[in-house]
């Protein structure tokens, strides 16, 4: 079997998650299921910030051309990015790669609400 990094954090994340989804099912908007995963994360203990705000640079460019915001940060480690979507499209998985790589972090997980099974995928990202 092989060794997930940060296997720990992100099976209680998805856990969490499969609560809220079991709890509401799907058709809700997205900052529905934000809010409800953010109780879970309290009630399982993880700390977590919600929304950090993240600037982007281009190139050698000083300033950033613009700001974006990941749903999660938990633990300081794994980035959570939250859809609430009949199924996931490559750009949504293109979206939490560049927020990982925006974020400077490993290890993000795509969670799609929005689907009649809750569905997630777990992102590595190697340099």
């Amino acid at each position: 079997m092989v060794a997930l990094k940060h296997r720990d954090i992100t099976e209680r994340i998805i856990g969490a998650a499969f609560e809220v989804h079991k709890f509401f099912g799907n058709g809700f908007q997205e900052v529905i299921y934000q809010r409800a995963l953010a109780y879970e994360f309290h009630c399982a203990k993880l700390n977590f910030a919600r929304e950090i705000e993240q600037e982007i640079f281009y190139k050698k460019l000083k300033k950033p051309i613009g700001i974006r915001r990941a749903d999660f940060v938990v633990e300081g480690i794994v980035m959570i990015e939250i859809k609430a979507v009949t199924r996931l499209e490559d750009v949504h998985l293109a979206q939490a790669l560049n927020y990982l790589k925006a974020y400077k972090l490993e290890i993000g997980l795509l969670i799609n609400f929005g689907s009649k099974s809750m569905e997630f995928r777990r992102l590595i990202l190697t340099q």
